[in-house]
């Protein structure tokens, strides 16, 4: 654990990297748990009907073709996190305590990133595409947040994907 804390600190784009999922999970989880919200109920089992396995979760999408800083990447990562969190308490609050983990995973470039995002769309899961402002060329298409939903479909967009 420390040679792991020590290479961290040798590598500080890497540590930027994490405190910017870190927190990006914590805006969507504690964001979630902090709500009293309740989901459906089966009238005849009286239990949730949560997806296919009753997991939530998402997953932040990030190209590797920009070769951007990992700083940068936390940013956007972050920038879709708080989107997608902010879609879903629109949409369907009751899925906000469901959610159980958030995952970054890669892609090589734009096309497949737009492959991905009109597959969610399809299945009706939560998008959020973020572009760059300038850093990188305007309008830059950087990460794509799938969900929070439902684990079984998230899978069916992203299950191929590499983590990040």
């Amino acid at each position: 654990f420390l040679g792991q804390s020590l290479e961290y600190l040798a590598n500080p784009g890497a540590f930027t990297l994490a405190a910017g999922v870190a927190c990006g999970m914590c805006l969507v989880r504690f964001g979630m748990l902090s709500k009293g919200l309740t989901s459906k109920t089966d009238t005849e089992t009286g239990t949730e009907k949560i997806g296919e396995n009753g997991e939530y979760k998402m997953i932040l999408v990030v190209r590797t073709d920009l070769k951007v800083g990992k700083g940068k990447v936390a940013a956007q990562c972050s920038h879709a996190a708080v989107s997608a969190y902010q879609q879903v308490q629109r949409r369907n609050p009751a899925v906000l305590k469901r959610v159980g983990i958030l995952w970054p995973a890669q892609t090589p470039d734009e096309e497949t990133l737009v492959e991905l995002l009109t597959h969610a769309e399809m299945l009706g899961l939560i998008v959020s595409l973020i572009q760059d402002a300038g850093q990188i060329a305007p309008g830059s298409r950087t990460v794509l947040g799938i969900g929070p939903g439902p684990a079984d479909l998230i899978d069916k967009v992203t299950g191929h994907l590499k983590l990040y």
